[in-house]
């Protein structure tokens, strides 16, 4: 068995003290590579003693327990600093710098890559025309208000029904549009940490607007599921985060061209006004400042039957469904949301995946298959069922059992707790 081969790279960093030992600036810093194969470990006596690179290089200090820099820095479960080289209050100004009031590394935000791109939307897709109406007339007002004479709300709030697109026909308006957003999820809006997401937001939010200034494209801050994060359901607490978060939003939203993140404030430090748009499910759980009327437009949305069947249409589209089978789909099974149609194709899979795992050999062999195969060992072909009006149907009609046995089992629990009450 050919034996594997370990890579070990590590820069070398020297500060020196006068001017006259500095380096020739001319000559670029090496990086040093080494790749060696397994071998077993060689008795301590017999072992070479490790050559220091530089006698003044501080990642190969030792610290009061004996271990390197490098070491312990990996060790700090709190740590969340990859950028260690030239950081502002670690080593001393004179290499950090301290007129931008930031890491010396001016370049490093850019480098990380937080917008994001839509390539892997491929294919024909129908965008509701009243909820592009509502996302291109709240961006173009946004991007236009410096020179209009009315108040223009920051923040879009798009809230309805779970399971009805708001987040997909948003991406699809951003796709049409050129608009390269910055996207958030409810899950990064509470840390261990106080101030974190506050930070974390404004943060996010400079990112769009230097997409703005420094690749002249379009860009918005989006935040899913906002009232997951900020909402205040039964018993849940309220906690600083939540606090710190609504009010960020609430000084975004009066002050969209002044965003501090630390930093000390210069005149002409001014961001560039990015729109915020934002989904939920139940907006009312929210603190009502933060959705009044001059920071937030409230859009419900609630997609009608020529909607849906439209969206359904394009759907199956490539599956030779027709749109008078769609309609029939539809009317079948009326009062669903538009993720309950796409869960019927995905239900119709099920019996041909099954006919594949017994064809590799049953479960047994299933994760060998999977995981264990040879690098250029392909999988067995998979067949996919060919899509009927008649196996759609099957699956809506298990769907629905299904539903019926969870409300049945909800309301159960419900007259239960009643009752001991």
């Amino acid at each position: 068995m050919a034996s594997m081969a370990l890579c070990s790279s590590s820069p070398t960093f020297s500060f020196f003290p006068n001017s006259s030992t500095l380096p020739n600036t001319n000559k670029l810093s090496s990086f040093s590579l080494s790749c060696a194969p397994n071998s077993p470990p060689a008795a301590e006596d017999d072992a070479p003693k490790k050559k220091r690179l530089s006698k003044q290089s501080s990642w190969e200090s030792k610290d009061s327990q004996g271990q390197d820099y490098l070491y312990r820095l990996g060790k700090e479960a709190d740590n969340m600093n990859i950028a260690v080289g030239a950081r502002s209050g670690v080593i001393d100004d004179l290499f950090a710098g301290n007129f931008l009031g930031r890491d010396s590394d001016i370049v490093f935000d850019y480098r990380q890559k937080v917008t994001k791109s839509f390539e892997y939307l491929q294919g024909d897709y129908y965008i509701a025309p009243l909820f592009m109406d509502k996302v291109v007339c709240h961006i173009t007002k946004n991007y236009l208000a410096h020179i209009l004479k009315t108040k223009v709300p920051l923040i879009l709030g798009i809230w309805g029904g779970k399971g009805q697109g708001k987040s997909f026909q948003t991406e699809l308006i951003f796709q049409a549009m050129g608009v390269e957003p910055v996207i958030m999820s409810a899950g990064e809006l509470e840390s261990e940490r106080a101030g974190e997401p506050g930070k974390l937001i404004r943060e996010r939010y400079r990112a769009a607007s230097q997409v703005v200034q420094n690749q002249g494209k379009m860009s918005c801050l989006m935040i899913n599921d906002i009232d997951a994060g900020l909402g205040r359901f039964g018993n849940t607490q309220m906690t600083v985060n939540n606090q710190i978060v609504v009010g960020t939003l609430m000084n975004l939203a009066d002050n969209p061209t002044r965003v501090s993140v630390g930093q000390d404030w210069r005149e002409s430090d001014i961001s560039n006004r990015v729109p915020i748009i934002v989904t939920g499910n139940d907006f009312s759980k929210i603190y009502a400042p933060l959705i009044r009327d001059g920071r937030m437009e409230k859009f419900y949305w609630q997609p009608n039957l020529e909607d849906i069947v439209n969206i359904v249409h394009r759907m199956y589209e490539k599956d030779g469904i027709s749109k008078d089978e769609v309609i029939n789909i539809v009317k079948t099974f009326p009062n669903q949301a538009l993720d309950f149609y796409g869960a019927l194709r995905s239900r119709t899979y099920d019996r041909s995946i099954s006919k594949w795992v017994e064809d590799i050999g049953g479960v047994e062999n299933l994760g060998n298959t999977l995981l264990k195969r040879k690098k250029l060992e392909k999988l067995p072909v998979f067949t996919p069922p060919k899509q009927t009006i008649e196996a759609l149907l099957e699956s809506g009609y298990s769907l629905i059992k299904e539903q019926k046995l969870i409300m049945e089992t909800k309301l159960s629990k419900e007259y239960m707790k009643n009752m001991d009450d």
